[in-house]
């Protein structure tokens, strides 16, 4: 249960430090949006270093279903303990959402009517994807103590060379499509990301995933 409880609880962190960094970036910058993704960036970075480096040592600090479902195709996870992060997460997620709204003064129920879809933006998430999952395989097996600034040093960088700002994580696009600022994704176009994000976990899987016979210690992120 701890488990559980550490990965809604970092996830719920993560999106309203996504979310409340976007505003405070887009209201600070007078709206300038490089300014504003800027702030969005190094906050996101700045967040997850923390998070993953407090709560790796609980819950592996996934955050991210994609990435449970990279430990569970390693052996690191069972199918039910896979289920049970997923549910975490997705609920965390939305819960710092309306975190953010609320600390905000924003009305908490929201939906975003901000477009992202296309060819090159579904393209980016599939790249997103598979960047973060080949940082977070290779730093636990070379340089596990150096995984917490790895991966957030791979999203700062991501927001700022992928067209879709590196989303790579279903859980959170379906909270962002819950926020009409910033950081949102229209509610018709989180179908695109998470089927990218899909894809690219599958391709990941196949190609250097093996899974194992038993449930090992989870170290991941």
């Amino acid at each position: 249960m701890k488990n559980y409880i550490a990965e809604f609880i970092g996830t719920a962190l993560l999106l309203a430090i996504v979310a409340g960094s976007g505003l405070m970036g887009e209201t600070l910058g007078a709206g300038n949006s490089a300014v504003a993704l800027l702030g969005n960036s190094i906050a996101t970075g700045a967040g997850l270093y923390v998070l993953i480096t407090l709560l790796g040592p609980i819950s592996g600090a996934h955050f991210n279903p994609v990435v449970s479902v990279m430990f569970w195709r390693l052996g690191h996870l069972n199918a039910g303990q896979m289920l049970g992060y997923w549910v975490a997460q997705c609920s965390g997620a939305i819960t710092g959402i309306w975190m953010t709204h609320l600390m905000f003064s924003l009305p908490i129920i929201q939906e975003s009517t901000k477009t992202r879809t296309g060819m090159g933006i579904w393209a980016s998430e599939l790249i997103s994807t598979l960047v973060l999952l080949v940082v977070i395989r290779l730093g636990d097996k070379e340089a596990k103590d150096r995984v917490p600034m790895l991966v957030a040093l791979t999203v700062t960088a991501g927001y700022w060379f992928t067209s879709s700002t590196f989303f790579a994580n279903p859980a959170v696009a379906i909270a962002r499509s819950l926020t009409n600022t910033f950081v949102g994704i229209a509610p018709a176009d989180v179908s695109g990301f998470v089927i990218a994000e899909i894809v690219a976990v599958a391709i990941f899987a196949t190609l250097f995933c093996k899974k194992h016979g038993q449930i090992k210690p989870n170290h991941g992120v």
